[in-house]
């Protein structure tokens, strides 16, 4: 359960990092609002996790969902730059989060 409490968290991350762009440093009341929610939210949530996973995992992993999210979202719904070396950056965070998730899991 505490790695769907991550994936969660890492989702309300992407949320929270969007909304936080839309409220025009917290000029627009809803955005606002819905960025403080969700950002509450996911540190909830991360916290819930780090009851059983370890600290350095869950924090990696927490912040990796949200970058390379928050990566895409940029891309596809704010039009920001999209270039090799941006996708090669983006694609080195997974294969240090792919390479986070599976190290845990042979923890003694």
């Amino acid at each position: 359960m505490a790695w769907v409490y991550l994936v969660i968290a890492g989702i309300l991350e992407i949320l929270w990092a969007y909304t936080l762009k839309q409220s025009d440093g917290f000029t627009r009341l809803v955005p606002s609002i819905v960025t403080v929610v969700t950002m509450i939210g996911s540190f909830g949530l991360l916290s819930l996790a780090m009851r059983t996973l370890p600290l350095g995992t869950s924090y990696v992993m927490w912040t990796g969902i949200g970058a390379v999210g928050t990566f895409l979202v940029g891309i596809f719904f704010l039009g920001e730059l999209i270039n090799p070396a941006r996708i090669i950056a983006a694609t080195l965070i997974v294969a240090g989060l792919l390479l986070m998730k599976f190290s845990t899991n042979f923890e003694a």
